[in-house]
């Protein structure tokens, strides 16, 4: 997926910038074009001959030096397939983070639309300081791929995390997301979604069942899916209410719901769902939950507890009952066997438009992961399927076919 690729290679002052030459050269080796960028402090550890030797062009160090032809920073910026900082120091994270353009490598990342990936490397009090941590948050809500450093050996001889990820692991996330960045590219070709004057509500995460004031009953959500829709939705320019059991970053102008079990889940999306156009319910919801939890910490000295179970209520049939004219309701069918055909039962039963069906036991797919495998099933039989692709994906396919069904009655 390197081949052929573009890609500006960031190298701040870091110790760990030693490492960095490696990266140059297994970008080289795998047939990209690596366009290098030091700051000053950069050469301070490593020498600017080195990096011209390794990478497919001269470094860049400045933004006045270079200026034989366009400006350097646009042009670094708009010719990008990628942009990889590593190692990525606090200075430069909280520039970028800032929107601060002070050098030519900060210039470069404020001037592209590629992806960007960065790569942190400091001392452990550093990359656990609430400022870094707040700074590494507001990228990652905005698109851009964090490797996260290790723990092992640091300058000064201790031990902590902090240190900058193997190359050849930053070489492989670098791999994969330009390959994600094609298979996007492909689907693209379609008009832009566009969701403009539309609400939109979404519920993600895995609900929690409590047994007692320290224990619960809950399931390997992520919410990973969910969090997928609200992004995409909200690019699209639709209003986006989130109800989740997880607490990650949205993309700001989100409104979050957080809570935990199914009955909260239950009243918040009936409140949404009630102002909505599109509901998602991409949350994987408890079917059961414990009878009479205790008040009190269940200890084992007393015996193996018997639990009672009760049906929670099935959120995606009362919403189903409840939708309005023109409404569009999309649920998910998380299976490991007949996929298709529990598929279509619940789609029938539960009054939705459409079911996203996944087979969670399939390599890749499912809770946890940024892949997902997916059948979108609609009523009269139709379905399209998606092979092994990003979450975001999976989204805007979904959200492209509840557009594609939306009638002019219904807009």
């Amino acid at each position: 997926m390197l081949q052929g690729k573009r890609i500006v290679l960031g190298v701040s002052g870091g110790i760990s910038a030693y490492k960095a030459i490696e990266v140059c050269r297994r970008l080289v080796d795998a047939g990209a074009h690596v366009v290098p960028i030091m700051t000053e402090n950069a050469e301070r550890f490593v020498g600017k001959v080195t990096f011209s030797a390794l990478a497919s062009e001269p470094v860049h160090t400045s933004m006045w030096a270079d200026w034989s032809g366009p400006i350097p920073h646009t042009k670094f910026g708009q010719e990008a397939d990628l942009i990889l900082v590593c190692p990525a120091t606090a200075r430069v994270i909280g520039s970028y983070a800032a929107g601060i353009s002070d050098d030519l490598l900060t210039n470069t990342l404020i001037a592209t639309r590629a992806p960007v990936v960065i790569c942190p490397a400091m001392h452990t009090e550093m990359w656990e300081n609430p400022a870094i941590s707040d700074n590494i948050a507001l990228l990652e809500r905005r698109g851009v791929h964090i490797v996260a450093p290790e723990a092992g050996r640091l300058a000064g001889g201790d031990i902590g995390h902090g240190r900058l990820a193997e190359p050849p692991t930053i070489v492989d996330v670098v791999g994969h997301i330009l390959e994600v960045t094609s298979r996007s590219a492909e689907h693209d070709s379609s008009p832009a979604l566009d969701l403009r004057g539309l609400r939109v509500m979404i519920t993600a995460g895995g609900t929690r069942e409590r047994l007692d004031p320290v224990r619960f009953i809950g399931n390997r959500s992520t919410g990973k899916q969910g969090y997928a829709f609200a992004e995409i939705a909200h690019q699209a320019g639709a209003s986006v209410e989130l109800i989740t059991t997880v607490d990650r970053p949205a993309p700001a102008g989100v409104e979050i719901v957080r809570l935990d079990t199914a009955a909260e889940m239950h009243a918040a999306a009936l409140s949404g769902a009630a102002r909505a156009d599109i509901v998602v319910m991409a949350a994987a919801v408890a079917d059961f939950r414990p009878a009479s939890p205790s008040d009190i910490k269940i200890k084992k000295a007393t015996g193996v507890p018997s639990i009672e179970l009760e049906r929670t209520v099935d959120i995606l049939a009362d919403l189903g009952s409840r939708k309005r004219p023109g409404q569009q309701l999309v649920g998910f069918a998380a299976e490991t066997n007949d996929l298709i055909a529990n598929a279509e039962r619940k789609l029938e039963s539960k009054n939705a438009d459409f079911i996203v069906a996944n087979d969670v036991s399939a390599p890749g797919a499912g809770f946890g992961h940024d892949t997902n495998i997916v059948t979108i099933v609609a009523p009269g039989g139709g379905r399209d399927s998606l092979a092994l692709t990003s979450k975001l994906d999976v989204a805007r396919a979904v959200l492209r076919a509840v557009v594609a069904a939306r009638t002019p009655n219904k807009t």
